[in-house]
């Protein structure tokens, strides 16, 4: 007896009607495979794509299935190496702009002062690094600092006009002005 499912299969592999996928089933006996065959011989149904043919057995239309599996996979293949393009477009991207950011931080630096003179020179990258790993032990020093008179600038060739020193030098004055306060 053919069942609606064996007329679907066939159907979906040969690209037939209903009316002739149940024919040719009922004719093999419901063999999906040897209908495949005889709609072949009828010329109905084209051959297998590259040359190869349909095989009887376990394994039921070997050929069809190698055919879906192999599109598949150069479709995975291809849509993983779109993926992996852009991962490492964006990957160099990345490390481009982390090397950038390294040499503006190695080339700029920060400059503590005393009296008008240089006491200290830090790249930022340090300044940034012993921010990060000893904040309890920097900030706090920076801050007593200001009020022994140090003042604080960052210099370099990307820094201009720069809104950062302009607040660095506005605590520093509100650290003097706070400083005179307390001896009066």
């Amino acid at each position: 007896m053919v069942t609606l499912e064996q007329v679907e299969k066939l159907r979906e592999y040969a690209d037939i009607s209903y009316d002739e996928a149940k024919a040719a089933l009922e004719n093999t006996g419901g063999d999906i495979l040897q209908a495949l065959i005889d709609l072949e011989r009828q010329g109905k149904v084209k051959p297998p794509q590259g040359g190869g043919q349909y095989r009887s057995g376990s394994s039921a239309i070997v050929c069809s299935q190698q055919t879906e599996e192999s599109s598949y996979n150069n479709s995975q293949s291809s849509h993983s190496t779109g993926e992996k393009s852009a991962f490492n477009k964006n990957m160099r991207r990345f490390f481009a702009w982390m090397g950038d950011v390294l040499h503006k931080g190695n080339v700029n630096s920060f400059v503590v002062e005393k009296d008008g003179n240089s006491v200290m020179r830090l790249p930022i990258s340090v300044l940034v690094l012993l921010l990060l790993f000893a904040f309890w032990v920097v900030v706090p020093l920076l801050v007593v600092g200001m009020f022994f008179g140090f003042r604080y600038l960052i210099t370099g060739p990307d820094i201009k006009g720069s809104r950062v020193n302009d607040a660095m030098n506005s605590v520093a004055d509100a650290a003097e002005e706070i400083k005179k306060d307390i001896k009066n």
